[in-house]
């Protein structure tokens, strides 16, 4: 099989104050593979964000990698230094940030920002950033007279697509999203998923997309990471951990938003809040508002066990994967 483009192997990631060292990442492993579209999901605070920031280095004190490696196209990028990150970002992989309004610059045109990361990583003639400014900008659905428009002139829908043309004018091969339509009506949403994933699968980049929107997730990702206090819950294929998932708490997710074809049933949602990262709860991280917690969830902590052809961190699965070794 052919090397992942991405593999994230034992990340962990924290917050290093006075009062206490908060551990947002814990031990997160996965890869993604050239072409592959992976969701990432959860309830605010679980790690998804601090992940995402992590696996591309652009984390800012007090957050700091404190354990792992990521390996990109065999780079170790928690080993590179400013200056070999600084050219891999936006040739190799870009990131698309969760408020386009605050991510583009209020004071330059889009065209003016277009230009700066073209310059910041080749030589091309003025001609030549023109036509790919245009280009990128005809890819994502908007008119290249907008390129002598600036941010607040263009709908929240525009300027996401912005954002994303940006992060494609160098056509790296993997681009990172934190929750790109969080800020949008149902209708943009649709509109600028859609054109990602046309984008996708006709340029051919991977995605490491991360959302609360589980419905997203459930239409456009081949894979799913689920996490929960910094750690990953469950890990599977889209239409799997849909159609079977395993960990309660991906059920309370499940749970939580309506299902658009079937009967209408009750929305039941998750009780209690996540736990706070600075105090963890001994044993499961979960078992505070799991449904079916038993006596051995408070004192042992499971591991990401392996379930046919998913990963589950619950001890309801703890002898299944021991069985099937």
């Amino acid at each position: 099989m052919a090397e992942p483009l991405l593999e994230v192997s034992d990340l962990s990631v924290a917050y290093l104050t006075e009062a206490a060292d908060v551990r947002a990442v814990d031990q997160v492993s996965f890869t993604v593979d050239r072409g592959e579209f992976l969701g990432i999901v959860g309830e605010s605070g679980c790690g998804k964000s601090t992940l995402l920031f992590g696996v591309g280095q652009l984390l800012s004190p007090p957050g700091e990698v404190v354990g792992g490696s990521v390996i990109f196209r065999g780079s170790d990028m928690v080993r590179l230094t400013g200056d070999e990150l600084r050219n891999m970002r936006w040739r190799d992989y870009s990131v698309v940030m969760q408020s386009a309004m605050n991510a583009l610059n209020p004071m330059k045109s889009i065209g003016a920002q277009f230009k700066d990361t073209l310059q910041a990583h080749g030589s091309m003639s003025s001609a030549e950033i023109r036509e790919r400014s245009a280009e990128v900008l005809k890819l994502v659905g908007i008119d290249p007279t907008h390129l002598a428009s600036y941010p607040h002139q263009l709908s929240g829908g525009m300027r996401q697509r912005a954002m994303i043309a940006m992060a494609l004018l160098l056509t790296p091969q993997l681009v990172m999203m934190d929750e790109p339509t969080s800020a949008l009506d149902v209708v943009a949403q649709r509109s600028l998923m859609s054109k990602i994933k046309e984008l996708q699968q006709r340029l051919g980049f991977a995605v490491l997309f991360v959302t609360h929107d589980m419905s997203v997730v459930s239409r456009y990702s081949d894979r799913v990471l689920v996490m929960y206090a910094g750690q990953i819950a469950e890990a599977a294929a889209t239409e799997e951990i849909f159609e079977h998932p395993l960990h309660p708490y991906t059920r309370g997710l499940m749970s939580a938003f309506p299902s658009l074809r079937g009967p209408r049933r009750e929305l039941l949602g998750i009780p209690g809040s996540p736990p706070d990262l600075a105090r963890p709860p001994a044993g499961c991280r979960f078992h505070p508002r799991c449904p079916e917690v038993m006596p051995v969830c408070l004192s042992h902590e499971p591991e990401l066990y392996p379930v046919g052809g998913a990963e589950v961190r619950c001890l309801l699965y703890a002898e299944q994967a021991k069985e099937a070794v």
